[in-house]
C-alpha cells in the first residue's frame, strides 16, 4: 500500500520541525517546504532540517509559498492527502516595522496554498492561526465561541484573514479545513525572537531583559510537545459541516467543513514567574528592565481547550516548571555547541 504524503510548510521552523518529526515517528511520509529566510539565524533552521533529512520518509523542497508559480508546480507534481500549513511571517512586534512581509507571506502565501489544495484534491488542510486573533477581547479564558473582530496588530489581522480565507474555500470547494490557534509556544529548538530564547540569551550575557507591563504580563505558555501532539492528533479528524448556514451561531463551526481550535496549556502564568524558572535553570540572576505596555500587546492570554478535548481527548501534560527546565537544558547545550 502506498503511503500518502503529508505536506508541511514552514518545516524548518520551530513548530513545523516538531510536527514533521512526530509525523515521521508515526510512520507518515512527509514532504517539507521552507524558504529558509533570514528573519532569524538560518543556522538554527538548517540544524533542524538536518535532523529531519536523516529520516527515510522525509523529503525537502526549498520554496517560498508566496511564489505562485513555484507553489503551483509543487502541488502539480505531488498529490498531498493532508496539508499542514505552518509557513508564515511570525512576530507581533516585527509587524510594526515590516508590514508588507505579512501580506506577502501570510496572505498571498496562504492563497497559493489554498489554490494548491483546491486543484490538488487535498483531503484535509490544517493551518496555523494564533491566539493573537483574540486581540482586544477581555473575557478569559479565550474561547473559540468568542467573536474575534478586533485584532490589535497586523500579524493578528493576517491570521484572522487566514481563518476567513480558509472558510471561503471550504464553503466554495468543500475543502475540509482546520484552524489552529496556538498559544505562546516554547521549548527546545525555539525561535530566537521568542521570549524564552531572548531572556535566556540576555541572562547568560548579563544584559538586562525588557519586561513589559512591569513583568505582570500573563501568558498561556504551551510546551512544543503538547502542540505537536494536538496537531498530529487532528490530522485524521476531518471537520464536519454543522447544520445549515441559517442556524450556525457558533463562530468556531460552520455549515462548511471548517473548524478552529485553541491549542494551549490552559494555565496562564505571570512572566515574572517564568523569569525565576529561567534563572533556576540557567544558574544566573536576571537583570530586569521594567517597562509599561507596548503597542500590539495584550495583558493576558488563556486558552479554553474544551472543544479540542472533546474532539481528540487533548489534555496538555507539560507543566511550566518541567517545560522551562527542558528548554534551559537544550539552550545551554545548543549555545555551547554554537
Amino acid at each position: 500500500m502506498t503511503v500518502e504524503s503529508i505536506l508541511v510548510t514552514g518545516v524548518a521552523g520551530f513548530i513545523g520541525f516538531h510536527v514533521a518529526e512526530r509525523l515521521l515517528r508515526f510512520g507518515r511520509k512527509v514532504v517539507g517546504v521552507d524558504n529558509m529566510n533570514t528573519y532569524y539565524d538560518p543556522a538554527l533552521k538548517s540544524a533542524r532540517l538536518k535532523m529531519l533529512e536523516a529520516q527515510a520518509n522525509f523529503s525537502f523542497v526549498k520554496l517560498d509559498v508566496a511564489d505562485r508559480v513555484g507553489t503551483e508546480l509543487l502541488f502539480s507534481k505531488t498529490p498531498f492527502s493532508t496539508v499542514i500549513h505552518l509557513a508564515a511571517q511570525a512576530g507581533v512586534r516585527y509587524s510594526l516595522e515590516n508590514p508588507h512581509a505579512y501580506i506577502d507571506s501570510n496572505i498571498q502565501g496562504f492563497l497559493n496554498v489554498l489554490e494548491g489544495c483546491r486543484h490538488g484534491g487535498c483531503k484535509h488542510l490544517l493551518f496555523a492561526s494564533s491566539s493573537s486573533v483574540y486581540g482586544a477581547n477581555t473575557k478569559l479564558p479565550f474561547s473559540v465561541q468568542d467573536n474575534v473582530d478586533h485584532p490589535i496588530s497586523l500579524y493578528a489581522a493576517s491570521k484572522k484573514a487566514n481563518e476567513l480565507m480558509a472558510h471561503a474555500y471550504s464553503h466554495l470547494f468543500g475543502i475540509p479545513a482546520t484552524g489552529l490557534r496556538f498559544f505562546t509556544v516554547y521549548g527546545p529548538w525555539g525561535r530566537p525572537d521568542m521570549a524564552m530564547y531572548i531572556f535566556s540569551k540576555a541572562i547568560l550575557e548579563g544584559k538586562p531583559i525588557k519586561l513589559f507591563n512591569y513583568g505582570r504580563m500573563r501568558r498561556d505558555f504551551t510546551y512544543i510537545d503538547d502542540i505537536s501532539h494536538a496537531v498530529v492528533g487532528l490530522v485524521d479528524h476531518l471537520p464536519r459541516a454543522e447544520g445549515d448556514r441559517h442556524t450556525i451561531l457558533d463562530p468556531s463551526t460552520s455549515s462548511a467543513p471548517w473548524r478552529v481550535f485553541n491549542i494551549g496549556n490552559s494555565r496562564p502564568v505571570e512572566l515574572s514567574y517564568v523569569i525565576s524558572l529561567l534563572e533556576r535553570g540557567l544558574g544566573r540572576t536576571a537583570k530586569k528592565d521594567l517597562l509599561p505596555m507596548q503597542p500590539g500587546d495584550v495583558e493576558a492570554t488563556y486558552a479554553d481547550v474544551s472543544d479540542l478535548e472533546r474532539e481528540i481527548g487533548f489534555r496538555p501534560t507539560t507543566s511550566i516548571e518541567e517545560g522551562v527546565a527542558r528548554f534551559t537544558n537544550w539552550y545551554l547545550e545548543y549555545s555551547r555547541a554554537g
